[in-house]
């Protein structure tokens, strides 16, 4: 088993920036992918960034490309998702994901998932 435990949530304002953080504790292999994901209100949960540990590739959504970055400490066992220039439609839960080797956008293919962090960003 994985456990997954976000940090870094909270309320900004448009064009602010965030950084959130995944610890990942337990169980834990170093040929997987990690992804955010975030489910803004009223809406299904969506694809954010992926990244496969072993090889540092990363994969991002359109919406977010350019703004967002997503990163690993190794040594920590923790991934990161740096969020610039915020708009009021990144508003949502984010949250982090994990799962065998590859990334893909597809959330059910995730096998551990955090708590989720909110993230409010105000016009």
């Amino acid at each position: 088993q994985v456990q997954l435990v976000e940090s870094g949530g909270g309320s900004v304002q448009a064009g602010g920036s965030l950084r959130l953080s995944c610890a990942a504790s337990g169980r834990t292999f170093s040929d997987y992918a990690m992804g955010w994901f975030r489910q803004p209100p009223g809406k299904e949960r969506e694809f954010v960034a992926g990244i496969r540990w072993s090889s540092g590739s990363t994969y991002y959504a359109d919406s977010v490309k350019g703004r967002f970055t997503i990163s690993r400490d190794n040594a920590k066992n923790t991934v990161y998702l740096q969020m610039n220039s915020l708009k009021p439609e990144d508003t949502a839960v984010y949250y982090c994901a994990s799962r065998y080797m590859f990334i893909t956008t597809e959330a059910r293919k995730y096998d551990y998932w955090g708590q989720g962090t909110q993230v409010t960003v105000s016009s």
